[in-house]
């Protein structure tokens, strides 16, 4: 996990939300797996996902901002209470742990037995990661760091929390909290999630838009065809009942393909002729119709 999420996206520290949305877009694009084959590309990639997620978030940006790297290790209501009680900001260095013992152990009186509270983490998946589901191994940074492997349920949708019993809070004399993975997918240069709906643009040739056609469209789960009716137009929704997100307890989601035609940037002389000829001998006007 990045030490420095501004650091990450190359924005200073009172970047704006715009500021912070097109670095994101400018990495993203340069990093995405599709598009870069460099093995250090990937991992590239989710440290700006991650940072993204957490900065784009005004409300986790404060939290960040408060508590530095370690926010996530901080209950909400144990970070609200410090804010209303006027605590002074504290920062760490990217070498600095925090023993929140120390800090908030004050706040619960020296003795009894006090359940240690539940703690919650953001866990940045890509479109692929969440269809399939499978394991990961998680880190979550400070001092005395911890890590875990967990199973992720294909079909994960964001926002969607994963329970780790047990994983939380430390207590005094009582049971330990539990942590909490909450789900966030990261944006992707292809396919745009809508709940468990997948939706892609579909580029077609003239020709298969006017005839019709069966191409292969790419989705996380595999290549699946798609048919094209005859005199399709850009703009046109195409819909793949259950090809979107899986779901585990339920229905799945659609695929939505939108039509995009593309024409040849330099069509060859035969090329050429047949768009003269076709010119010739068509009525149609796409601005009178």
């Amino acid at each position: 996990m990045a030490a420095d999420f501004y650091a990450a996206l190359g924005v200073s520290r009172d970047a704006s939300t715009e500021d912070i949305q097109r670095a994101y877009r400018t990495l993203a694009r340069r990093y995405h797996p599709d598009v870069n084959s460099d093995p250090a590309a990937e991992d590239r990639f989710k440290e700006v996902s991650e940072a993204y997620e957490v900065l784009s978030d005004p409300e986790t940006r404060a939290r960040y901002d408060r508590f530095g790297p370690d926010f996530r290790q901080i209950p909400e209501d144990v970070a609200a209470a410090r804010a209303g009680a006027g605590a002074r900001t504290v920062h760490f260095g990217d070498d600095v742990g925090i023993d929140f013992e120390d800090l908030f152990g004050g706040l619960f009186g020296a003795g009894g037995r006090m359940p240690g509270a539940d703690q919650e983490a953001e866990l940045v998946l890509s479109v692929e990661e969440a269809y399939r589901g499978g394991n990961r191994h998680v880190s979550i940074s400070g001092r005395g760091g911890r890590e875990y492997d967990v199973t992720i349920p294909p079909g994960v949708t964001d926002g969607q929390r994963i329970r780790l019993p047990g994983q939380g809070g430390r207590s005094r004399g009582g049971p330990a909290g539990d942590l909490y993975l909450r789900v966030r997918i990261a944006p992707h240069p292809r396919y745009r999630l809508d709940g468990r709906d997948i939706h892609i643009l579909l580029p077609l040739t003239p020709w298969e838009a006017a005839l019709g056609a069966s191409v292969p469209v790419t989705t996380p789960g595999g290549e699946v065809k798609v048919r094209v009716p005859p005199g399709t137009s850009s703009g046109r929704r195409l819909r793949l009942r259950g090809e979107g997100m899986p779901n585990p307890r339920g229905t799945p989601g659609d695929l939505y393909a939108e039509a995009r035609i593309r024409v040849p940037p330099q069509p060859g002389r035969r090329e050429r002729e047949l768009f003269e000829e076709l010119a010739a001998v068509s009525n149609f006007d796409p601005r009178r119709t």
